[in-house]
Order: C-alpha cells, then sequence, then structure tokens
C-alpha cells in the first residue's frame, strides 16, 4: 500500500511544476505580445532614416550602438539625461521594448520635451519611455531605482553630479555611458577621473560613430 505521506508529496511536487508551467507561459505570451509587428517595424526603420536630426542629436552609429547595449545587457531599466528631440531614446526604447524593460529621459527644454514626446508616440514607444521635463539635478533623485542602465549627454561640467545622484540607485552589472568625454574632456574630468579610479567600476573609452570627433565613456559596475 502507497505511503500517502510520499503521494501527498507527489501530488504537491506535480502541482508546483505545473504551476511553474503555466507561469513560464504566461510569461512567454506577455513578452511576445509585447513584441512589435513587421509593420511597426518597417514604420520605425522609415520614420528614423527621415528623422529630422541636428548636431545636438546623438549620431546614427552612437544611438545603434546604446540600443544595442541595452538589449544585450537585458537593462530593464534605464535613464537618459539629456533627451533631445528623443532620436537616442528612440534607439533605446526599441531595446527596452524587447528586454520589458523601461527608460526615464530626463529634459530641460519644453520645446524639446514636446518634440521628443511627439517622436515618441509617433514610433509607438511612449508607453516604453517616459519623457521627464525638468532640471536633472533636481528629477534625478525623485527618480525610483534601482537601475541598470544609464546614458548622460547633457550639460558637460554637471556629469557627475547627475552620475552621484543616480549612484546609489544602481544595480550591480549596471551599464554606465557618458557621451562627449573626448572633445569635452576638460569639462568633465572629476567625472572622468572618479569613474576611472574608482574600483568599482571598469570602464573604456570607445568610438561608437565616425560621424564626430569625438568618443563616449562605458563603465560596468562591479559591485
Amino acid at each position: 500500500m502507497p505511503d500517502p505521506k510520499e503521494t501527498a508529496l507527489k501530488i504537491h511536487d506535480l502541482r508546483s511544476q505545473s504551476c511553474a508551467a503555466v507561469l513560464l507561459l504566461c510569461f512567454a505570451l506577455t513578452t511576445l505580445a509585447q513584441q512589435p509587428g513587421a509593420g511597426l517595424i518597417e514604420s520605425r526603420k522609415q520614420f528614423l532614416a527621415g528623422f529630422p536630426w541636428t548636431s545636438a542629436n546623438t549620431t546614427a552609429g552612437d544611438a545603434m550602438f546604446l540600443q544595442i547595449l541595452v538589449e544585450s545587457r537585458g537593462a530593464k531599466r534605464g535613464v537618459e539625461v539629456g533627451t533631445n528631440t528623443g532620436y537616442g531614446a528612440i534607439h533605446m526604447g526599441i531595446a527596452f521594448e524587447r528586454t520589458g524593460g523601461h527608460l526615464y529621459t530626463v529634459e530641460i527644454n519644453p520645446r524639446m520635451v514636446k518634440a521628443a514626446r511627439e517622436n515618441l508616440a509617433r514610433t509607438s514607444l511612449d508607453k516604453i519611455v517616459t519623457v521627464v521635463e525638468g532640471d536633472a539635478l533636481e528629477t534625478l533623485p525623485t527618480l525610483e531605482g534601482p537601475f541598470d542602465f544609464v546614458f548622460i549627454d547633457a550639460l558637460k561640467p554637471d556629469y557627475l553630479k547627475y552620475f552621484k545622484a543616480l549612484e546609489p540607485k544602481l544595480l550591480p552589472g549596471a551599464t554606465i555611458v557618458a557621451d562627449n568625454v573626448i572633445e569635452y574632456e576638460r569639462q568633465m574630468k572629476d567625472f572622468l577621473d572618479y569613474l576611472q579610479s574608482n574600483p568599482s567600476y571598469d570602464s573604456v573609452v570607445i568610438r561608437a560613430s565616425m560621424q564626430k570627433n569625438d568618443g563616449m565613456l562605458v563603465a560596468y559596475k562591479i559591485r
């Protein structure tokens, strides 16, 4: 005669496995539902190809580099400091859509905020990317963490202040990217010195795009 306790344990295990399988299936279906269709993907490509790009926007190469970084990192919660009209935010938004994450992008200029929100809406990314209007030094402390991806491209002498406002909210393994670190090196020396000499971070300066004579610092938070 079977042991009732052993039978009960087997039934419990089967139920647990069934629940886990259902949860995995629900997660997979939810993820698939979030992915854009072929029509939207093509529409976005055409929109980005005809984007009213200016020198204040992230270059095409750098924007794609950010998109790849976000997706390969599997980032879930990101912050961009300096939105402009949203060209970089659209690229990162595409990646965060694929990872099931969210991007908060901060912009002080109301005209740029309006343009960025319109561009994100036109690409159906306005639910993935939230444009926060205001001075980054005032708004960043109000954003709820944690975060695993940061892109800084705003007032150069304030890079360290931006980073310090976000650093307590960064997860181990977070990726930090800062733009214009070659051309404006002197204006952000305190920021570069802090990251490059800090044992909690690995960092490197790279050129992702030859469209500008400049580069980005990419850092990894070890702990």
